[in-house]
């Protein structure tokens, strides 16, 4: 088949997986746009919620995903007891702990994890860091976020004492023995304890899906580009 002095030579096996592959690609790329638009509307609603009116914790049980990324306030004790040092928690550099300790709701059994901060480590894995915790009745607010804290784990049993390499709300209930809200809330600057409150906002993700979705769209066109080509040839002027 000529076409104004280009001449189409593609035979019909080569035609058919030139095709198939472009449009696979090609709704590659379309998923790609849609899961970066659901994430970034995602990350809009968490701003948003972050943003909103301050609420308390109640004493009655609650869900997470009813107060995640919302600001919260806590009012009870500290219970420095069951405090636990998050390990190999890294701060501009520096290898340090990240201190988790409840607080007892006033008038009720329900506690709630607050993450305080961070702190150095000590000279040695042995010398744990000497943690200020404020007695008598406190209000402590910041943002709810997951309670699960997970980094690299040899054992789904590893903890050392008040050195816990991961933070597992189950296994944390069934060590101290506390009834626990399911949430986890990073405590915000306020009370002076010595500890580091610098919370990074987890990016949203949105940017590494578009970049997919730009390397799927580069690949259906090198794919056609290609395929014309190996089968577009122009005519020959005849002598």
């Amino acid at each position: 088949m000529t076409i104004f002095g280009w001449q189409f030579r593609g035979n019909f096996l080569p035609t058919v997986a030139a095709v198939f592959f472009v449009v696979l690609t090609v709704m590659l790329g379309n998923w790609q746009i849609s899961r970066a638009e659901e994430k970034e509307a995602r990350q809009a609603q968490l701003n948003k919620l972050s943003q909103g009116p301050v609420i308390s914790i109640p004493t009655t049980p609650i869900t997470l995903k009813d107060y995640q990324y919302r600001k919260v306030e806590v009012h009870g004790t500290y219970v420095p007891a069951h405090t636990i040092f998050l390990d190999n928690k890294i701060h501009k550099g520096i290898v340090g702990y990240q201190i988790i300790t409840p607080i007892r709701l006033s008038g009720s059994s329900m506690h709630v994890l607050i993450n305080r901060g961070w702190v150095a480590a000590g000279r040695t894995r042995y010398e744990l860091p000497d943690i200020s915790t404020p007695t008598g009745r406190v209000m402590v607010s910041g943002i709810v976020e997951s309670p699960t804290i997970r980094t690299l784990e040899l054992s789904t049993e590893t903890v050392a004492g008040q050195v816990w390499e991961n933070l597992h709300l189950d296994r944390y209930r069934k060590a101290t023995g506390l009834t626990l809200q399911p949430l986890l809330v990073l405590e915000e600057k306020g009370i002076d304890d010595g500890l580091t409150r610098e919370w990074v906002r987890p990016d949203s993700g949105a940017s590494r899906n578009w970049g997919y979705a730009f390397q799927w769209y580069s690949m259906a066109l090198a794919i056609l580009i290609l395929y014309l080509v190996l089968n577009v040839k122009k005519d020959q002027p005849r002598e």
